[in-house]
């Protein structure tokens, strides 16, 4: 079975509101802020079920997102020790035969920043969000990425360079999407450090 890297990303330390808000979501176990994470988007998606268990079995980490669908499969792993989620990291690059290297590129599909929204179109957000609230006069910053496992990256980012409100961030899916609010200002940082990100990380073209 040919396998495609498409993420491959590792957070040295989640924050707080990526960390609650994957402990909100998830099905698995939940991790705490400070952990270090790692993300593994591959296709085809069930090959992921292989990708899991190679994880587990390698290193002292625990899953908090195993997502399969027909054609992408998205893994979460954590650890307090960054030492053991690098472990697992090489583990599946191993077992795949493929280098970070070799994962797909991350490209940004939409890039949008919507100034003091309106009280309506925050009660729509609000109702299809899972995260913090956006609030009427807000700023929300909206970013699509390709492939999706790397909107964590962004929102990890992000947080960690303004203060912002993460409302939703959805990693799976053939795109990842990313909705962050706050004041103008900081909402302006958010966007800056997430796009760093993003173009940050070297690949391949998918």
């Amino acid at each position: 079975m040919s396998i495609t890297l498409r993420t491959f990303t590792f957070l040295d330390s989640l924050q707080p509101q990526l960390a609650s808000f994957i402990g909100k979501t998830a099905r698995g176990f939940l991790p705490l802020p400070g952990m270090a994470s790692l993300f593994v988007e591959i296709a085809p998606g069930i090959a992921v079920n292989r990708v899991t268990d190679v994880a587990l079995k390698a290193a002292d980490v625990a899953p908090a997102i195993q997502i399969v669908e027909r054609a992408f499969g998205l893994l979460e792993v954590h650890a307090h020790d960054k030492g053991a989620v690098m472990s697992a990291g090489e583990a599946i690059l191993n077992d795949l035969d493929l280098t970070e290297s070799q994962r797909v590129k991350p490209t940004i599909a939409t890039n949008q920043i919507i100034r003091s929204i309106e009280p309506y179109q925050a009660q729509i957000i609000n109702r299809n969000s899972r995260g913090m609230l956006i609030l009427p006069g807000d700023s929300l910053f909206i970013l699509e990425t390709q492939p999706a496992g790397y909107a964590v990256l962004a929102a990890n980012e992000a947080e960690k360079a303004a203060n912002v409100k993460l409302v939703e961030v959805r990693p799976f899916g053939a795109f990842g999407r990313l909705w962050m609010s706050g004041s103008e200002s900081e909402i302006d940082s958010a966007s800056q450090a997430a796009i760093a990100a993003i173009e940050s990380v070297s690949g391949t073209g998918s």
